[in-house]
């Protein structure tokens, strides 16, 4: 069964998805990685959700950060060793972008939240669906006729209907998302029709870094484009066909098989 996490791999480079299934034999540790690094941010998004209650109308919006910060450091910083305890390598650059995107999200939550209830007249927790409203994160999503499994990041679930949100630590474009981007959450899309017996109309891309939440329309040209991406990503993965992949410098800086490719 294919993974979304493969197509996702493709959309970056179809030749690290070939390592990555024919050659690395770390692939599972790094996966693993992601994963664990997913769960802490979700249980951030929990705890950051659950202080949020104890705000005031009255509160400064120094008091309110305050307020929002409690117990998030320790938090990070025990679930940071706690990776390390399962011998999963998490870099330095890694734990410290975790720390400055969740600083950044509760700069500017906070600010939302004291405008909100300035509005509103209203203390936070009264407001509170505002901000965090009915759903369900990391949830598997699989279909066999498909041959398609993935987690989505988060669903969230307004008047019945269901979108889905994928959360993304890369630099976003001016407009819009990235192509990719909009491919992997296609991909979430058509498996959560299945699994919930529904239409999907609209899904979105969280971008952390400017906490900025983009709209992707589930049009009929971007589903077409996923299914002409999952056959690529079979020949790949179950044919080994190797991908013939002109070199981009901006990618293959980033990329960790960068020398063992060039070989």
């Amino acid at each position: 069964m294919m993974n979304i996490s493969s197509i996702k791999t493709h959309m970056y480079c179809p030749m690290k998805l070939y390592i990555q299934k024919h050659v690395d034999k770390n692939e599972t540790t790094n996966f693993q990685l992601a994963i664990e690094i997913k769960k802490l941010k979700i249980d951030i998004q929990d705890l950051i959700q659950k202080n949020m209650r104890k705000i005031k109308k009255e509160m400064s919006i120094p008091e309110i950060e305050s307020l929002l910060q409690e117990n998030i450091g320790s938090y990070i910083e025990s679930n940071i060793n706690a990776i390390k305890a399962m011998d999963l390598d998490i870099s330095p650059q890694q734990t410290n972008e975790i720390i400055e995107n969740t600083n950044f999200y509760i700069k500017i939550t906070a600010l939302k939240i004291k405008q909100s209830m300035k509005i509103l007249n209203k203390d936070a927790f009264m407001i509170i669906d505002m901000f965090f409203p009915n759903c369900m994160y990391s949830y598997l999503l699989k279909d066999p006729q498909l041959e398609l499994i993935g987690i989505c990041d988060k669903i969230e679930i307004v008047d019945g209907k269901y979108y889905p949100i994928i959360i993304k630590n890369s630099n976003p474009p001016i407009k819009g998302v990235w192509n990719q981007d909009s491919l992997e959450l296609v991909a979430h899309a058509i498996l959560l029709e299945e699994e919930f017996d529904t239409e999907v109309f609209v899904g979105f891309v969280i971008y952390e870094k400017i906490d900025d939440k983009r709209p992707v329309v589930m049009d009929v040209n971007l589903r077409k484009a996923l299914f002409e991406v999952m056959r690529e990503v079979k020949e790949i993965t179950e044919n080994k066909k190797l991908p013939n992949v002109k070199k981009n410098p901006k990618k293959c800086e980033k990329c960790e098989y960068e020398k063992f490719c060039l070989k």
